[in-house]
């Protein structure tokens, strides 16, 4: 018997201690593929042409193509024998055409205007529709809106409100990742790890790390906030003895506890960072976008769910400046901090998010951040459930994880 199978076998005999599945959030459960009815960024701009690039988002095939009127977005599948569309080419402007049998969909409203192998006059024309998905650009990406037929909400809208509307000069990263999006998205709002998992790291190295703190969890808007009240860089643990998080080697702790950087600065905290008024260092939104916050720059970081075993990590650096004030940042982040943030530090949390298989669960204090990440994210899909069902509209189910 597999492992998997051991586990299953327990829970049905009721053998295995903490939480067994995640039904109290029953949207969250459900949300293996991820969440209907947002934006997601799926590559580089810079990475889509006049040719197809296949896509799978949400456990949908599709693809995105460029073309004199902007950029769209296709189901990958020709509906006369299953060929993906990607595989195909632009044979007229503003269509693609299948690699197979040069049926050819109008990139705009994804009807077939052309079977180009029954002719001119083929009586198929016009009474078949290719699925489309509205596609936006922005931060230097390309962006997918996956609905459940309703119009989609602008996409400035779900974007950090800081992003839009002031200068920035971007690092960035995307990676395809093993291990569902929900593990991600909860590593990254995790209270708990880094103090310990990334103490060692190298981005770490020199700055002092807490052991433990004591957080409280704020709503503001669509973002929940992770409050740092008191950390404590030692402590004594009965029986045991001292750990702490100090070295000889390392700076020396702040005075006191701040919220802007996860262990404070001296640093001059950026105007458009302060402007903002964070009440938290560390803050989540829907569909899964982490917010963290230091003096000089905010790291961003969107968990797009390929399917229920895959993931995209995209990760954004922000430093609020212009002109010239944004060739520093270039040459610190391309000479470290590209492979010290974005590589090494990133590359630990890759590995957690790969190795985690949960529920079951045991959780303790800290993990107060990832219940309440689960309750908006729960709550935000009722509302919105709610909103379709007022329109008429049916949610799609969502997708088969074994599909």
């Amino acid at each position: 018997m597999t492992e998997t199978a051991k586990r299953a076998a327990r829970r049905r005999q009721g053998k295995l201690p903490g939480r067994q599945d995640w039904s109290t959030w029953p949207h969250y459960q459900a949300a293996a593929a991820g969440f209907r009815g947002y934006w997601y960024p799926v590559c580089f701009s810079d990475q889509v042409g006049e040719k197809p690039r296949k896509v799978r988002l949400l456990g949908e095939d599709l693809f995105v193509i460029r073309d004199d009127d902007g950029i769209f977005g296709m189901k990958d599948r020709c509906p006369h024998r299953g060929v993906p569309l990607s595989y195909g080419s632009k044979q007229f402007p503003g269509t693609v055409s299948c690699v197979y049998h040069g049926w050819t969909f109008q990139l705009q409203s994804g009807d077939l205007v052309a079977a180009i192998t029954d002719g001119p006059q083929s009586p198929i024309c016009r009474k078949v529709t290719q699925p489309t998905y509205d596609v936006e650009e922005r931060l230097g990406m390309v962006w997918v809106y996956v609905g459940d037929g309703e119009r989609p909400h602008p996409i400035d809208e779900q974007l950090p409100e800081e992003l839009v509307g002031n200068s920035a000069v971007l690092g960035q990263r995307i990676q395809q990742r093993k291990g569902n999006w929900r593990f991600a998205c909860e590593n990254g709002y995790d209270e708990g790890h880094a103090k310990y998992l990334h103490r060692a790291a190298l981005w770490r190295l020199f700055k002092p790390m807490p052991v433990w703190n004591t957080t409280k969890i704020v709503e503001r808007g669509r973002w929940i906030y992770r409050v740092q009240e008191k950390q404590y860089w030692a402590a004594e643990f009965p029986g045991l003895g001292r750990w702490t998080g100090l070295a000889w080697y390392k700076a020396k702790p702040p005075k006191e506890t701040g919220n802007i950087g996860n262990t404070s600065s001296h640093r001059e905290v950026n105007p458009v960072i302060a402007a903002q008024e964070f009440p938290g260092f560390a803050s989540v939104s829907m569909p899964g976008v982490l917010r963290i916050a230091y003096p000089t720059f905010i790291h961003y970081e969107f968990y797009v769910p390929v399917d229920a075993d895959d993931h995209l990590y995209v990760g954004v650096m922000a430093d609020f400046q212009k002109g010239l004030r944004t060739l520093p940042f270039y040459a610190k982040y391309l000479g470290a901090v590209r492979w010290l943030f974005h590589g090494q530090f990133s590359g630990q949390d890759k590995w957690m998010v790969e190795v985690t298989d949960a529920p079951p669960e045991r959780l303790y204090r800290p993990d107060e951040s990832l219940l309440r990440w689960r309750k908006l994210a729960e709550d935000t899909t009722e509302d919105r459930l709610d909103r379709l069902r007022t329109q008429g509209i049916a949610p799609a189910a969502p997708a088969d994880p074994t599909a």
